[in-house]
């Protein structure tokens, strides 16, 4: 996943003891992206979104099924680590997410029906002790660090990445070090230096077929949408 802003840094702001949030409001803003890029390719008004605001950091995840069955694959994931406006945050990274992610091609109306749709919100900030003061599969984190030359590196991989790629700790660091650009020399005393912050996600899938028969049932699908 990629992040608004160049560096976070958890030690400049009030670490967030957010709760997490039930799972039907979460699958309703699985719903609501895929409202939202569906407006946007046929151009049609954004409806309105349907499930409770409130404030949290939030990622937005795109997948695109493989038309042959096997698998899926990354098609989008940008999201914020500051805490903001769910019905503002939800609808922005549904969109920056499929349509501006410069990993990938914006997604196209031809593609809508392979994709799935992950909501994450983050909550339970905490700061690390040390780089591996954290549980795979329980926690994301973020890293910070500076190299010789004093410039800031920073990168985060939300909760699930890590056991989805079946890494241990140490390689979910060294991942996140060249995810975050620095190509320099990395020591065990380089790794000493790295500052933690873990947090918990509550997470929510929808693919694109349960999205369509929800609104289609509910009387909420545009016609105007030709996916």
């Amino acid at each position: 996943p990629t992040f608004s802003g160049k560096h976070f840094s958890a030690r400049a702001m009030s670490l967030e003891q957010l709760e997490p949030i039930a799972k039907d409001s979460l699958e309703e803003q699985c719903r609501f992206c895929f409202d939202v890029i569906l407006a946007e390719l046929f151009r049609t008004p954004v409806p309105a979104p349907k499930f409770k605001t409130g404030s949290y950091p939030l990622f937005v995840t795109w997948n695109k099924a493989d038309s042959r069955g096997s698998g899926s694959s990354l098609r989008g994931c940008i999201g914020n680590l500051s805490a903001m406006d769910l019905h503002e945050g939800v609808r922005k990274y549904a969109s920056v997410s499929a349509f501006s992610d410069r990993r990938f091609a914006p997604i196209s109306a031809q593609e809508v029906r392979l994709l799935e749709c992950s909501v994450t919100l983050l909550h339970n900030y905490e700061d690390g002790r040390d780089y591996l003061d954290w549980q795979i599969g329980k926690h994301g984190i973020i890293i910070e660090f500076e190299d010789d030359r004093g410039e800031r590196y920073s990168a985060t991989y939300l909760p699930s990445v890590c056991s989805e790629q079946g890494w241990s700790q140490e390689e979910c660091i060294s991942s996140l070090i060249s995810k975050a650009g620095y190509r320099g020399s990395v020591t065990q005393k380089f790794k000493s230096r790295i500052r933690l912050t873990r947090y918990q996600g509550s997470k929510a899938t929808i693919d694109f077929s349960s999205y369509r028969v929800q609104r289609m049932n509910s009387g909420e699908w545009n016609p105007r949408w030709a996916a």
